[in-house]
């Protein structure tokens, strides 16, 4: 059996090809919205490196593996054809990101001032995630003025960004750190 390539050459003049065939420039906003979800999944796999919990470990296999379907459902020029494929974002889903963010608020004290990212590794590389998550959701919702994409995939990535913030604090407190807040002077 021969080995694929990985260099296909089809991309060198700009183009690629989305799920279905239609051949798009590579700075089309839907390939910008699915990169930066790309990113956002590169990126919570560093940050998993550091985590220990199974929990938060199983958690961020879920969401990775979300990301991975809205990255396909993004990548594909239409919802028939992400269909065929299986590729869906639920209410489910969403739910079990707001679950999970209502477990890890009820142990945090109460936010009164903007924090700062920091106060250590895991809970910076949160924050990291977070500003990536939100910029692939600014991504998405242009896309969204162009070619519509489901409520649900908006609402999934809107409540992981969410995820993220808190997961940051909970990251810095649970090493006992302090997290740093803003402050005017």
């Amino acid at each position: 059996m021969k080995k694929s390539n990985v260099y296909t050459k089809t991309g060198d003049k700009g183009t690629t090809s989305l799920v279905g065939g239609t051949r798009v420039m590579k700075s089309d906003t839907r390939l910008e919205a699915y990169g930066s979800i790309d990113e956002l999944n590169a990126f919570l796999g560093l940050l998993n490196c550091d985590i220990e919990d199974a929990t938060l470990k199983e958690l961020f296999l879920f969401i990775q593996r979300k990301l991975f379907t809205v990255g396909a459902i993004l990548a594909t020029e239409d919802d028939a054809t992400a269909q065929k494929y299986g590729c869906k974002i639920s209410e489910e889903d969403v739910k079990r990101l707001e679950e999970a963010i209502d477990v890890m608020d009820a142990a945090l004290p109460r936010l009164k001032l903007f924090t700062i990212p920091g106060g250590n590794k895991p809970g910076a590389l949160a924050h990291v995630c977070r500003t990536v998550c939100r910029r692939a959701e600014r991504r998405i919702i242009a896309l969204n003025e162009l070619n519509p994409v489901s409520n649900e995939l908006m609402v999934f990535v809107n409540r992981l960004s969410d995820l993220l913030f808190v997961l940051s604090r909970k990251l810095v407190l649970d090493e006992n750190q302090e997290e740093i807040f803003w402050s005017n002077d």
